[in-house]
């Protein structure tokens, strides 16, 4: 006999956890949120709030660095255990906020304690209790993959997002091992507090960039910063106080290396194969991306946790459509999915909207090494590509480098959301001097091309570039 009974049993309390809860529970369902530790979410406590903490410190260094362009002197120090302390300062306060929230939950609703299934519907956990419930949502995130050359060197010379903001000090020297957006924002970062840093990536590819004009604006850009090797097979070899790489093309020894190659489900423990569920050559079950059901069955797999979109506010989504559906099973609902949408936070920032430049018909191009707003802040770094299909020139995607693109990307994610033409977007007013009318130019192209008449779009009648 079950020691818990509920409607919905929710396994993690991470950003899709706390959303399925908070989801079922609006539908009046009796909800349990089971975890060992209520620590806080990936984002506050080892992911997107500490890494911006440390790039925050890395532009006011580069920032200072720089001044004398603008006749501003300055001279540069960087106290390295002062920059970790305050991003480990400021992460506490944060994960301290995300914790604060689960005082607020209904009294029982807490279950501090691992899960695995012994069966469709029930739950046991490591403190001897049985869980019984009409549906469950897994919401247990996900965690840095270590290859094996890696894992077998211990002490804390590898690193990785969950240990590196750990480190009392800025090493001397840092590889990065994987050149996606982890890997290459922190590498950013630290090269710009001062630390020598090299990146190593199998692949030829930085961050997914999806364009190849972008990625060669990236790539020349991070070069300023660091070593990029790409294409490199690298090879660990422990040394007292450090690390030896070895690749085909050479050799090199750091102080600390941090892996980030990429994230893998946090399943392991789960004993998915006691659900019933039909699990693939990876133990993976299949999962209904609208629904977040699994298979046919009253389980559901959201957020980091099923690969799809593992990016917070997709989390958050698919949270709470699965804690919805979880609630009002059998009846589902399909989660009114948002075009992609990432950033990654380098200097400038990386984004990638909707699809790529294969499916489009029709693309803009923005060259920001001229725009006008840029130049005066001596930012003038990169492009933006907008998409667009045919016949009438509906934005459909984007790939942007440039200054601003992280608030220039929420505007376009928007109004391609939204089914807005080029021409829509550019009738609206762009202020001047910004680098939002940096874009113009680039939907006037599409708009000539697919071919629209060009509207009266409200600028100043500034010049190009300007």
């Amino acid at each position: 006999m079950a020691d818990l009974t509920c409607d919905v049993a929710v396994i993690g309390a991470g950003t899709a956890g706390i959303a399925a809860e908070r989801s079922a529970r609006a539908q009046g369902a009796k909800t349990l949120l089971i975890d060992p530790d209520f620590a806080g979410t990936v984002c506050a406590t080892v992911g997107c709030m500490p890494s911006k903490l440390l790039i925050a410190a890395a532009h006011r260094a580069h920032d200072a660095r720089t001044a004398g362009l603008f006749g501003v002197s300055t001279s540069v120090s960087v106290d390295g255990a002062a920059v970790m302390a305050r991003v480990r300062a400021e992460r506490d306060a944060f994960a301290a906020a995300t914790r604060a929230g689960f005082d607020d939950l209904p009294n029982g609703t807490c279950i501090r304690a691992r899960a695995r299934f012994t069966g469709p519907g029930a739950l046991s956990l490591d403190d001897g209790r049985k869980v019984a419930a009409n549906a469950i949502v897994i919401a247990t995130g996900s965690h840095p993959m270590v290859p094996p050359p890696f894992r077998d060197i211990g002490g804390d010379r590898v690193l990785t997002n969950r240990t590196v903001f750990e480190q009392a000090d800025l090493p001397k020297s840092l590889a990065v091992i994987g050149a996606g957006a982890i890997g290459i924002e922190l590498a950013q970062a630290f090269a710009r507090l001062g630390v020598r840093v090299a990146v190593f990536d199998q692949g030829d590819t930085i961050a997914g960039a999806r364009c190849d004009a972008i990625h060669d604006a990236l790539k020349a850009e991070l070069a300023k910063d660091m070593d990029l090797f790409l294409g490199a097979d690298v090879k660990p070899e422990a040394l007292a106080g450090g690390i030896r790489l070895v690749w085909e093309e050479g050799d090199d020894t750091f102080d600390r290396v941090l892996v980030a190659t990429g994230r893998l489900p946090s399943l392991d423990g789960l004993d998915l194969s006691a659900s019933g569920l039909h699990l693939d050559d990876n133990g993976l079950p299949d999962v209904d991306p609208e629904t977040l059901r699994c298979g046919d069955s009253a389980i559901f797999l959201a957020g980091d946790a099923n690969a799809n979109r593992p990016v917070l506010h997709e989390a958050s989504t698919e949270g709470a459509v699965a804690g919805r559906n979880a609630a009002a099973f059998p009846d589902l609902t399909h989660a009114t999915r948002s075009p992609r949408f990432t950033i990654t936070f380098t200097d400038p920032p990386l984004v990638s909207i909707g699809q790529g430049p294969v499916d489009s018909a029709q693309i803009g191009t923005a060259d920001y090494t001229d725009q006008g707003r840029a130049k005066v802040e001596a930012r003038n770094v990169g492009l933006a590509q907008l998409y667009a299909a045919a016949p009438d020139g509906r934005l459909i995607g984007a790939d942007l480098f440039c200054p601003g693109a992280d608030h220039l990307g929420h505007l376009i994610a928007w109004a391609v959301d939204a089914g807005m033409t080029a021409s829509d977007l550019l009738s609206k007013p762009f202020y001047h001097p910004t680098v939002e009318e940096g874009l113009r130019g680039a939907l006037r192209e599409i708009c000539r091309a697919v071919p629209l008449d060009l509207p009266g779009d409200r600028d100043t009648g500034n010049p190009p570039g300007i």
